[in-house]
């Protein structure tokens, strides 16, 4: 029993469905801040003609306030001069990186949308079972990973921030287009060796996500035979459907035995009503069979609605044996079948 609910078997589709359309699918910050760090820096460089010609007139708005005299209509000239152009650097920008991160999430899962998680849940909201989670391995993993990626890429960046410090008192006498390009070029440097600090973080995050993921979804080996049942159905219940659905063809075989030209038995084993109908059948047509106790009943209502019963042991099993119910015989049983119906049809006086 306690096999049988320890969680050794890997995920089945339908589990892996059945969370996403929760919500619950493996997703790496990391891969999407990678992801949105490298769509940033192609727009900067992209933008860069754009951002530097604002960045200017920014400065020439904020420098022009001291050959002016200051009154409440210049002031509000330069604030909207300012924020205008301020607005102008920052929102391309910012569209872009939206976007990125809205492809960063779709790369990793594929566009999943569900209201499930806005569904409120008291469960979430339980202080024991807050707690419990906030003290959890995972959680402690998860500070440990978001500490070290602090300390590595803060150290790293502070390395190269220092180096770029000690070139200020030369880049101060540079005019104020090298210096912008002096900053340019520092902060594509530092975007890259961020991009690959990012990148190495987001392969050892994606992977170690997707383990937690699917070993949080395996299933237990009752959880498995349990959504077996459920996907192809309660043995039981499909016994029970057979059940049914054999009572109701065994009704309508028997509603059918009146219409019978002949039954054919073994005597007492077999019993199969045929029909031949020249203008509908090229060959004669099995209305009903059965065995022991169906061949009893077939019999009985052949006698009271007065359809000749025909012995014929060796017919009669290769009729059972050999056609389905509303099926011509084979060729192979046409004379015998013939002979029968030649000798039913005379003692009936048909021709």
């Amino acid at each position: 029993m306690a096999d049988d609910q320890e969680k050794t078997e890997e995920p089945s589709q339908k589990k892996i469905d059945d969370a996403r359309k929760e919500g619950n699918v493996p997703k790496s910050q990391d891969v999407s801040g990678l992801f949105t760090l490298f769509i940033a820096l192609l727009a900067f460089l992209v933008l860069f003609p754009f951002i530097s010609e604002h960045i200017q007139r920014f400065f020439i708005h904020t420098y022009s306030i001291f050959d002016r005299e200051l009154t409440v209509e210049s002031m509000q000239e330069l604030a909207l001069g300012v924020a205008k152009e301020f607005l102008l650097v920052v929102i391309p920008l910012a569209t872009t990186v939206a976007i990125a991160g809205i492809l960063g999430a779709l790369a990793q899962f594929g566009f999943l949308f569900t209201t499930k998680p806005l569904v409120p849940d008291l469960k979430k909201i339980d202080p024991i079972k807050g707690l419990k989670n906030l003290l959890s391995l995972k959680k402690l993993l998860e500070g440990v990973k978001i500490t070290l990626k602090a300390f590595v890429t803060l150290g790293i960046a502070f390395i190269f921030f220092s180096m770029f410090i000690e070139e200020l008192p030369t880049v101060a006498l540079f005019n104020y287009k090298a210096q912008l390009e002096w900053l340019a070029s520092k902060a594509l440097i530092i975007a890259l060796i961020m991009l690959i600090v990012t990148l190495i973080f987001a392969l050892a995050d994606i992977v170690i996500v997707r383990y937690q993921y699917f070993q949080k979804l395996k299933m237990s080996k009752q959880e498995v035979k349990d959504e077996m049942k459920q996907m192809e159905g309660d043995p039981l219940v499909k016994q029970k459907i057979r059940q049914i659905q054999m009572q109701a063809s065994r009704k309508r075989m028997m509603a059918d035995v009146p219409n019978a030209d002949v039954v054919i038995t073994n005597p007492t084993h077999y019993a199969v009503a045929l029909k031949y109908d020249a203008t509908k059948h090229r060959s004669p047509i099995v209305l009903a069979k059965g065995m022991n106790q169906i061949a009893l009943k077939i019999k009985e209502i052949a006698r009271e609605n007065g359809v000749h019963i025909a012995q014929n042991p060796p017919l009669a099993r290769a009729l059972y044996k050999d056609v389905d119910i509303d099926q011509p015989i084979p060729e192979e049983l046409f004379a015998a079948v013939a002979e029968v119906l030649s000798y039913v049809y005379t003692m009936n006086k048909k021709t």
